[in-house]
């Protein structure tokens, strides 16, 4: 860990070329942090990370969380971690749960204990909303979940775990965000396993209708992405001795169905392209391990952490949406 104040803290982002990573790169470059990015490129794109690797406080290793040596050369003198490198997607998991625990599991573990080798002040890892798994209690508390519906859910909640232990026994200090459902700039809308928001984007730009798992009555926290680089500041920044060690939800504390996120998607890109208002909606079967509904208190993350989120889902659609009109045409 470096010692003197007077020089910028380095914060390593694991996953720093992925949807979440790249922002938080861009973030916390923009306010005079030292960025190191550990990234495989499995999942992330060069792209999101082009405009910064000719910035002196940007540096790049390309390597895997599952290889150790690559974790402890990433975790060389870095004050904090933002740990957001793994494997997303509950139908990858159910395809592949071999390595997305790999990835999930392995991979974090490698993680942990290059943090601990290095002395690192504060490890701050992407947890999951799917921790919830079939618990039916809304909003989610942070302190009640169920039993998890997917492999990808188990790694999540196994990564808890495993941070939970390293604090106690190690004096590890980590904080786990919960994150539910983010979207925003620069989240791919490309592949078999693109999160909802882009996918449908996407295919209302190309008039394609898009297809709504179920009745679209399902419904979920859909969180832009500036209320979670908020989420990781503040966990960064706490000095609330009773903040540390725990997890957060990290989302709006707000639902929207699908029928009804469909209906603002229509509408907002509707100004970009009246054509758009004519592009027929249509429905398809429930996917497997989908939780029916997500809500989350935010309470604890406001007491604890002082957060407030920035962007209501209506606010943030219409920001994304801009930003992929502008980078999708």
């Amino acid at each position: 860990m470096s010692n003197s104040s007077s020089e910028p803290k380095t914060i390593l982002i694991t996953g720093g070329a992925g949807f979440i990573g790249s922002n938080l790169c861009e973030y916390f470059l923009n306010k005079g942090y030292v960025i190191r990015v550990l990234d495989n490129f499995s999942t992330g794109h060069r792209h999101n990370i082009a405009s910064f690797l000719d910035q002196e406080n940007f540096s790049l290793i390309e390597g895997d969380i599952r290889n150790l040596e690559d974790c402890k050369q990433a975790c060389e003198n870095a004050d904090y971690i933002l740990h957001q490198a793994a494997l997303g997607s509950v139908p990858r998991s159910i395809n592949d749960p071999i390595t997305t625990n790999e990835v999930n599991v392995n991979g974090f573990l490698n993680m942990l204990v290059a943090a601990r080798d290095a002395q690192v002040k504060r490890f701050v890892y992407a947890a999951s909303s799917s921790t919830y798994g079939d618990s039916e209690s809304l909003p989610k508390v942070e302190d009640k979940i169920g039993k998890p519906l997917s492999p990808y859910a188990v790694t999540k909640y196994v990564n808890e775990l495993y941070a939970d232990v390293f604090s106690k026994t190690y004096g590890l200090e980590c904080i786990g965000l919960r994150y539910f459902n983010v979207f925003g700039r620069k989240q791919d809308p490309n592949g078999a396993y693109a999160a909802v928001i882009p996918k449908f984007v996407k295919q209302f730009m190309s008039y394609e209708s898009p297809v709504i798992n179920g009745t679209g009555d399902y419904s979920r926290d859909f969180t832009y992405i500036d209320n979670v680089i908020q989420m990781n500041e503040l966990a960064i920044m706490t000095n609330n001795s009773d903040a540390l060690n725990t997890v957060y939800n990290t989302a709006v504390g707000d639902r929207t169905t699908l029928n009804e996120l469909v209906q603002y998607l229509k509408e907002y890109l509707t100004e970009f392209d009246p054509k758009i208002a004519s592009v027929t909606i249509e429905h398809g079967e429930n996917r497997a391990g989908d939780i029916p509904h997500s809500l989350a208190s935010i309470d604890k993350a406001k007491t604890l952490l002082g957060y407030k989120p920035s962007h209501t889902i209506q606010e943030g659609l219409k920001e994304a949406l801009t930003w992929y009109w502008g980078n999708l045409k």
